[in-house]
């Protein structure tokens, strides 16, 4: 027999080593990876992993599932490593953080330092301490950190079951915007005037412990579901709809006439004198020449242009509005023509009703159709009432326009004039006076690239209605044989008693009680009494049940359950876990399947679970998820709030820009869930989710439109993962220079999970007019702030994870030098672990931290699913999964179901 030799391949190599390697590896210890590329680091960190090669996690629960403290093994073999390496700076003569170490209750479960003790873990296990010439050995360490993870699981579950915990709370601003949308089936934003939320210490929104309510605010919820429902429904006839036409040949003819005045007027000024004469008609040519890069009115038979100037005197010139839809011309010579960051401004006159909807169509293409991107086209409307009384608002998302020029097409936006800014003097001055009364739309071309569009005409419907009565208004008053039956005060109660239940069963999310019904059909009947119509009799009363705490609240007991013992188990009911998995998902309400599974008590069950879980995945209702738990996450705040220094980014830093830089953690978040891939991508991946604008600002070519996808990365890119984002580092700059502190912080409270303490007082600053310190670079003005005393036990922890940033300036851009010396962006970790910038920033992260970063997104999104700050009683738990979402291979898409399916979320 003769066997074959053949060479394997490096990372094959490091990963069949790995294998063989796992098992003698010390806790929080990696073999040498410096040399591995990141992928490679990928594998290096799951082999390392304490959670992947541990037992099952079944098998983990019954380790652990005595419930008495192991104080023995503590007193014998424990207490003495950590006597031997911590007393130093944790003991009678120096108490570093604030604790001595010999002084902790070992007793977890009725102790008062299980807080230390959970520090006392995280830096053991993560080998940050103690420091390596205190001579902690690796057998010390793996059994310092098996015996308290022991002790932290089965204390957890005792605490747990002792104290219980509550997610009783209200909806937040967006889920009650959500729900309202959802349930009425419009969308408006019906959350506008509602105060914004404060965030819990996790950066959450939905957390409960922030989420009360006051009497006068429940006043503000009446107010604001009274006028909803008066914009869900509607009386009488249906309204006259009306148009208004706009083409670009009349806007051409009304510029020729200008200037043909214009040139008439001068011509006869001075046609008596030629050279005069000759002087004129080039100043007048000059002046109505169409410049490069302009918008403007282009006859494409004969070539001829006008300006597509707005007046804001012109607005007596506004089109009519008709009754009638006109007619579109079948041949259009003349089209307005809009180059990149031009707009076209259209005066509508002060004739579009005070409410209502709106729809803008407007007949567009590209200019050519080899352009390489597709321009994109976004909505303005605004007034302006003087000469320097100006307000807009943008509508809604950019329209990319992919028509040809020879195959024009229509692209419409539906406009909710009661969610735009309204000109405050219609029907108080007319058209030609002043303040001028008039309103405009204008249509910017908001392509990066270089792209033109051109416009052909322009047609605006007021009163738009797809059907009579409107589908909101069906939602409420449904069909039924007593509205349709002989009209009398008898049918008239039972219609009314059933538009309110089924009404208050979609709100409520459960079944409703005869009592409840009959509460409210008593205060129907006083209204009735009172004289309100019976449509504005009922609206009064939906009202009322939109502002109660049945609809506000959540995670509340709740008559008519189906299982009462639910109550007392402490499982949720199927209508509480139906709505759980709706505020978790949908940030909304659960739709008519999730509550059909609910009243047939088949929710609960694992394969219908899973199965509803993947479904509401997939429905578009599920980037609400994407975009608020992302945000909260990562603090992204910031970005909104961000200014910076317009001298030197003023020219780059657009709004275009910073929109993307808002866009981008949210639409890699959506691709890591819906291709179910490894969170491990946060950290680094090979590719990055992009549009034109922010490929423009990483130097990634070939990327044309508005549209966010999915890009490759050379292997010597800088980019990948959410660290790289131009957002999250912008947003961690002050706006003028990048800000260490404030990126190594932000990585250790939002990635990491392990913020560090608040700066003690008195924390002196650093002098700006001490010559010695403006001769420092910024990674030297930190560390000499640093040898003070009073900075160095936090700054030891915060300054090396945000100086491995330094390649990346205010606005999250790629720089080799500043001011020309070379970026420094070396640093050492306080176990003499050393990051060479941001590359060696993720290696280590991919190779030494899975664990902790996996745990750490568990918690966070555990956290989030929940609405509730999560305690130490949870901590087992929250353990349990992660090892369970690391063994099953870091999914992201996966760990919605662990949480989905876990007795956290299944129990109240």
């Amino acid at each position: 027999m003769r066997f074959r030799f053949k060479r394997i391949d490096r990372l094959t190599y490091l990963t069949l080593m790995g294998l063989l390697c796992v098992a003698c590896q010390p806790v929080g210890r990696a073999f040498a990876a410096d040399r591995s590329t990141l992928d490679e680091a990928k594998i290096l960190g799951r082999q390392n992993s304490a959670l992947v090669h541990a037992a099952s996690a079944g098998q983990e629960i019954d380790a652990a599932s005595s419930n008495e403290p192991r104080l023995a093994e503590y007193r014998d073999r424990i207490a003495p490593a950590l006597r031997d390496s911590c007393i130093g700076c944790h003991g009678p003569e120096e108490q570093e953080a604030g604790f001595r170490i010999d002084q902790l209750d070992p007793n977890l479960q009725t102790g008062d330092d299980v807080s230390r003790w959970l520090e006392v873990f995280d830096v053991v296990s993560n080998g940050e301490m103690p420091p390596l010439e205190d001579g902690l050995s690796d057998a010390d360490r793996s059994r310092i950190t098996q015996w308290l993870s022991k002790e932290i699981q089965t204390a957890s579950q005792v605490r747990r079951a002792e104290n219980g915990h509550t997610s009783f709370r209200r909806l937040t601003r967006y889920e009650y915007n959500a729900a309202m949308q959802d349930l009425l089936g419009l969308s408006y934003d019906f959350a506008a005037d509602l105060p914004p939320e404060t965030a819990s210490d996790d950066g959450f929104k939905n957390s409960s412990e922030m989420l009360h309510m006051s009497a006068m605010q429940l006043e503000q919820y009446r107010e604001l579901a009274r006028q909803a429902l008066q914009r869900a429904t509607v009386q009488g006839e249906r309204p006259i709809a009306s148009f208004i036409a706009i083409s670009m040949e009349s806007l051409a003819a009304e510029q020729q006439r200008q200037q043909d005045e214009k040139f008439d007027k001068v011509l006869k000024r001075v046609k008596d004198d030629p050279e005069e004469l000759a002087k004129q008609k080039s100043i007048l040519q000059s002046k109505y020449a169409i410049k490069s890069g302009v918008e403007h009115l282009q006859n494409r038979d004969t070539g001829q242009r006008f300006h597509a100037r707005w007046q804001y005197a012109a607005t007596r010139n506004a089109p009519v509005p008709t009754s009638i839809r006109p007619q579109i011309p079948s041949e259009i010579t003349t089209v307005a023509v809009i180059p990149k960051g031009r707009a076209l401004k259209l005066h509508v006159g002060d004739s579009l009703p005070e409410s209502g909807d709106i729809r803008i169509r407007v007949l567009a293409a590209k200019t050519r159709a080899d352009q390489h991107g597709d321009p994109s086209l976004a909505l303005i409307f605004g007034h302006q009432a003087s000469n320097n009384s100006q307000a807009a608002e943008r509508i809604d998302s950019e329209i990319v326009i992919r028509a040809d020029p020879e195959d024009p097409a229509f692209y419409e936006w539906v406009v909710p004039l009661h969610d735009v800014v309204r000109n405050p003097y219609r029907g108080v001055t007319e058209l030609g006076e002043k303040p001028n009364p008039g309103e405009f739309i204008q249509f910017v071309n908001t392509s990066f690239g270089p792209e033109t569009l051109r416009i052909e005409y322009v047609e605006i419907e007021t009163q738009v209605y797809d059907q009579w009565p409107p589908t909101s208004h069906r939602r409420i008053f449904t069909d039924s044989l007593y509205r349709d039956a002989e009209p009398n005060e008898h049918n008239e109660a039972l219609y009314a008693r059933e538009v309110l239940t089924q009404f208050m069963s979609r709100a409520w999310r459960r079944p409703i009680s005869s009592a409840e019904v009959n509460q409210r059909m008593r205060l129907f009947a006083a209204y009735r009494a009172a004289g309100l119509h019976f449509q504005d009799a009922v609206v009064e009363v939906l009202a009322t049940i939109l502002a109660s705490p049945n609809f506000l609240y959540v995670t509340r007991v709740q008559v008519g359950e189906e299982d009462p013992k639910s109550q007392e188990s402490g499982i949720a009911s199927q209508y509480e876990l139906a709505t759980r998995l709706a505020l978790f998902l949908w940030c909304s309400l659960p739709d008519a399947e999730l509550l059909s599974l609910a009243k047939t008590g088949l929710l609960r069950d694992q394969d219908v679970l899973i199965e509803q879980t993947k479904r509401m995945l997939g429905d578009e209702k599920a980037q609400r998820f994407s975009k608020h738990f992302v945000q909260q996450w990562l603090g992204m705040e910031l970005l909104e709030h961000l200014e910076v220094d317009e001298k030197a980014y003023g020219k780059v830093f657009d709004e275009s820009l910073k929109r993307a830089m808002q866009d981008e953690p949210v639409a890699f978040f959506d691709e890591v869930l819906h291709t179910n891939s490894s969170v491990m991508d946060f950290l680094h991946a090979d590719y990055v989710m992009v549009n034109d604008r922010l490929a423009s600002h990483y130097g990634i070519a070939d990327v044309h439109g508005p549209e966010f996808r999915r890009v490759a990365l050379p292997p010597d890119s800088s980019r990948g993962g959410l660290l790289t984002q131009g957002g999250l580092l912008a947003m961690n700059s002050d706006g003028k220079d990048s800000h260490p502190l404030k990126r190594g912080v932000w990585l250790l409270q939002r990635i990491l999970d392990d913020p560090p303490p608040p700066p003690p007082p008195n924390v002196p600053e650093v002098d700006l007019t001490d010559p010695r310190i403006l001769q420092m670079t910024l990674k030297e003005r930190i560390e000499d702030h640093r040898n003070h005393p009073a900075c160095y036990s936090c700054h030891a922890r915060i300054d090396p994870w945000g100086i491995a940033f330094e390649n990346f300036d205010a606005i999250g851009a790629w720089r080799s030098k500043i001011g020309g010396t070379p970026v420094d962006s070396t640093s050492e970790l306080f176990n003499q672990q050393k990051l060479d910038g941001i590359e060696g920033l993720k290696r280590f992260l991919l190779t030494n931290r899975q664990d902790q970063f996996a745990r750490a997104l568990v918690h966070k999104m555990t956290s989030y699913a929940l609405g509730r700050p999560l305690s130490f009683g949870d901590r087992g738990q929250v353990d349990q999964l992660t090892q369970v979402f690391r063994q099953k291979g870091d999914r992201l898409g996966d760990l919605v179901e662990i949480i989905v399916m876990s007795d956290l979320f299944l129990t109240k």
